[in-house]
């Protein structure tokens, strides 16, 4: 790219390449016009005037470019603009850029005001990619778990063992659960046939989302790209699995509530969970959940373990590897490498 492109559109085309990739066709092309609209000086520049003047890993970090397709998309479910509206119904991105490029001056306040909140996409299929490691964990434990995830959303994920799930050639979960998925599995199987009974569950987020709300609800599937059905299909069945299940997101920040919610307990394993978020966290505020984690851990015995799991990058690596971190002990394991959506998983463990 060349230097005298502002950082902006650099991010608006860099994410559209990233979203193709990822199975989103129609994201892609879309943002590819946003940034031509940009550069022309259209009503694009207007609306993201907020983050005109960050460096291009800011605008990343803010998911500029996916705070604009995810207000489009939301605009479209609202019903509000008839024409976005009809034009989503079709999946096709020419109808829809013409739609939008009148909705962004005719509905900007509205559009403006959605692209306030972060995006948090709460996707259900990272359930996949973490549900062996919760095996992994009943394994070697025996206990029932305390589940506690952090940076949950909408606690979409808190639900994972109410989810079937399918692993390769192996199989885990209730089959007649409302919500099923698979992925392209690679490696052994973990423990299906380990032990696991959820006997507590909680969760934070520092802006959760109260899926009793039906704006948030909206919100929510916004922020799942609109040319992918299937994910926008299972995110809606586990949204009716939550609100079955009263599961409930706490509003607080990640550090102060794992200090005063997560701690051992005899009888019971206690497990720290998270995916797709320790990328997002300041770095001071990384440093000092890591040395609280690193704290509950030396106060975990054999008769109430303590594990750490998650979901993230590596350092400049564009995927997602499942880590899994088990006291007494503290000893560390890299159990696989999966698509950031959990559309694969290469299980690495056993």
């Amino acid at each position: 790219m060349s230097d005298d492109i502002p950082d902006l559109v650099k991010g608006l085309r860099l994410q559209a390449g990233a979203c193709r990739s990822l199975g989103s066709p129609l994201s892609g092309d879309l943002l590819e016009r946003a940034a031509d609209d940009w550069l022309a000086g259209g009503p694009v520049r207007r609306l993201l005037e907020p983050w005109a003047e960050l460096d291009l890993k800011a605008q990343f970090d803010a998911a500029v470019a996916l705070r604009l397709i995810s207000a489009w998309h939301e605009l479209a479910l609202s019903g509000e603009d008839a024409a976005v509206a009809q034009a989503y119904a079709r999946l096709d991105a020419e109808p829809i850029w013409t739609a939008v490029e009148v909705a962004m001056v005719s509905h900007r306040d509205r559009l403006a005001a959605f692209m306030t909140h972060e995006p948090q996409t709460n996707e259900v299929r990272r359930s996949l990619c973490l549900v062996g490691g919760f095996l992994e964990i009943g394994k070697a434990t025996a206990l029932p778990m305390r589940c506690f995830e952090t940076a949950a959303s909408a606690g979409l994920n808190l639900s994972w063992d109410r989810y079937r799930y399918r692993l390769g050639e192996a199989a885990w979960g209730d089959p007649a659960a409302k919500v099923s998925m698979d992925a392209d599995w690679t490696g052994p199987a973990p423990p299906v046939d380990a032990p696991v009974q959820v006997i507590e569950r909680a969760a934070c987020d520092r802006r959760p989302t109260d899926l009793k709300d039906p704006d948030q609800r909206r919100r929510l599937i916004a922020y799942i790209w609109a040319d992918q059905a299937e994910r926008l299909a299972r995110a809606k069945a586990a949204i009716e699995v939550a609100l079955a299940n009263g599961v409930e997101v706490e509003a607080a920040d990640a550090v102060d509530w794992t200090h005063r919610r997560v701690a051992p307990r005899a009888g019971a394993v206690t497990v720290l969970y998270h995916s797709v978020f320790w990328q997002y966290m300041p770095p001071k505020s990384q440093a000092a959940l890591a040395a609280l984690i690193g704290e509950i851990g030396e106060a975990a015995t054999s008769e109430a373990p303590f594990a750490w799991l998650r979901m993230e990058p590596p350092e400049n690596v564009p995927r997602m590897e499942v880590r899994l971190t088990l006291w007494p002990g503290g000893e560390e394991r890299i159990l696989a490498e999966t698509h950031p959506h959990g559309a694969y998983v290469n299980w690495l463990a056993g």
